[in-house]
């Protein structure tokens, strides 16, 4: 049997799941293709929080109450910086403030992002392989009633608020994907590909955005099996049904799955969204799709590769082969 399971993913969403398969499949099968289109420079820093939350959750770092950062945090940072009267907007962490520094290091010394990340997460004990989706830098920008902002302005700064009407990718179009990327789409023992319960619009589509994902994904003989991150008409976490509403779209998981049409096989829906209409040809899986358990990640994760193992292809081929 095909061993191999590459996810794409977000942050807190997609490192759930990222987590179930991890626990479920042999840990070094698994490869986490990561958005960094949240990445940006605060306090002169590399910051890659997707990233970062991947690495953090698989190496059982994570913060389980704030989804984000790393456990049993202190914070003398940041309560010194606030007697400078520095910025308190984006809170950093005593030892996550070390991960940001370390990075920002390498990345001077001329070490790419995908290097750097796959050293730390190596010394942080993750048998898993996780890789940025690019080492060029892809910034995604919203357009809002406040004027365009940079994600984590958006996100962080201003808590989601201001109505979204457009959203761009800046530095996508001159993107390669980063090193490893394309291989594992391409491995012929690749049992399948996942997309995970992640926003499509900010920690999705920046990763179909680099030319030559689609493609590989087109190209790919393993089955593409999405879970919505749409459970009953709201989001389980984030902006992500906020933005659909604002971005003119029903919030819903029948809207997520037309989104992935002509680009994946099937299509996980929680039990509440059994009945949700799906684009002709893609196959229906319904499963719990909450994880507020570990039990309920490792739960889905099998649910998933179950059903892509018995998933017919159902993308339209490209005619260039696999």
């Amino acid at each position: 049997m095909k061993s191999r399971v590459v996810i794409l993913s977000g942050g807190i969403g997609g490192a759930k799941l990222a987590l179930g398969l991890y626990r479920t499949l042999p840990a070094d099968a698994l490869t986490v293709v990561v958005n960094t289109g949240d990445d940006f420079r605060h306090l002169g820093l590399a910051i890659s929080p997707d990233i970062d939350t991947l690495v953090y959750t698989l190496a059982d770092l994570a913060d389980p109450q704030r989804g984000w950062g790393r456990r049993d945090e202190s914070w003398s940072f940041m309560a010194a910086l606030s007697t400078l009267g520095g910025p308190q907007w984006f809170q950093l962490g005593d030892g996550d403030l070390a991960m940001h520094v370390e990075r920002t290091r390498r990345l001077a010394d001329g070490e790419t992002l995908s290097a750097v990340t796959a050293d730390i997460a190596r010394r942080l004990g993750v048998r898993a392989t996780v890789l940025p989706m690019s080492d060029a830098p892809v910034r995604t920008r919203l357009r809002t009633d406040a004027g365009w902002l940079d994600f984590q302005d958006y996100f962080v700064g201003r808590r989601c608020e201001p109505a979204v009407s457009e959203i761009r990718f800046d530095g996508a179009a001159d993107a390669t994907a980063a090193p490893g990327v394309l291989a594992a789409l391409a491995d012929p023992d690749l049992r399948a590909v996942v997309i995970a319960p992640s926003n499509p619009y900010v920690s999705i589509d920046p990763i179909l955005a680099v030319p030559g994902l689609r493609d590989a994904l087109a190209d790919t003989a393993a089955p593409i099996v999405a879970v919505s991150p749409i459970i009953g008409g709201a989001a389980v976490k984030g902006p992500t049904a906020k933005m659909m509403r604002e971005l003119g779209a029903t919030a819903s998981a029948a809207e997520v799955a037309r989104r992935y049409a002509g680009l994946i096989d099937g299509f996980v829906v929680d039990t509440v969204d059994a009945d949700a209409e799906l684009p002709g040809g893609m196959r229906r899986i319904v499963a719990p799709t909450l994880m507020t358990s570990l039990e309920d990640r490792e739960r889905l994760a099998r649910t998933v590769l179950a059903s892509a193992q018995t998933c017919p292809r159902t993308r339209p081929a490209t005619g260039r082969g696999t």
